[in-house]
């Protein structure tokens, strides 16, 4: 059972309902997480084509992920039976060992705590969501997709690697940014500021 209820969708900078569940890789808690960044994410069902790609993609990746700090907790509605089973044949066809857990959710508790699917939805069918949570406890990001479109795992990793590079220098990421590049500072709000300079004064590189 989730300990906070929301029959909405989650909003960013609010607080992740905290849970827990069985798991492939046995009980987990959310609050289980605090101090470190995680990557919780749902998708429709087992044994179908584009979640097979996507946790191929993240397996693939999961060192790159360990490397900035973020771990990788799935969910969906099947079994935790039906989870081991499918993890099993992805590495026994694919040769990829998927080593971050995997969350039961059939009564779909915890995806209508998260706001995955409409509280009244028979299923999750539709449900392919992303959220970034960050050491607080705070949700940072969300993304949704389409059942019939897989998520870039490459914009994922960038995507946290640049919630924590903005976080860490009080600043902003413009379009694109990549680790190394140079982030943005904000606009300043006093008229002095904004008339003392000749450069665009709302887009500024953050000094370095």
């Amino acid at each position: 059972m989730t300990d906070t209820p929301f029959l909405r969708p989650l909003r960013i900078n609010e607080a992740a309902p905290d849970f827990t569940a069985r798991t492939t890789r046995g009980q987990r808690r959310l609050s289980d997480y605090r101090g470190r960044w995680l990557a919780f994410f749902s998708h429709p069902a087992d044994f179908t084509p584009v979640c097979t790609s996507e946790f191929i993609a993240l397996a693939r990746r999961q060192a790159d992920f360990n490397a900035i700090g973020c771990e990788l907790l799935g969910l969906s509605v099947d079994s935790l039976y039906s989870h081991l089973a499918w993890l099993k044949d992805i590495r026994d066809r694919f040769g990829v060992t998927v080593e971050f857990p995997i969350i039961e959710d059939p009564s779909m508790v915890i995806a209508q705590a998260y706001g995955m699917i409409d509280p009244a939805a028979p299923d999750s069918a539709s449900v392919r969501a992303t959220f970034v949570i960050d050491p607080n406890g705070v949700v940072r990001a969300i993304s949704w997709y389409p059942m019939n479109v897989g998520r870039s795992i490459e914009e994922l990793l960038r995507l946290v690697t640049a919630l924590q590079a903005a976080d860490r220098e009080g600043a902003s990421a413009p379009e694109g940014w990549t680790p190394g590049a140079p982030l943005l500072q904000a606009a300043p709000t006093d008229l002095g500021d904004v008339l003392s300079g000749d450069d665009a004064w709302y887009y500024q590189p953050a000094s370095r």
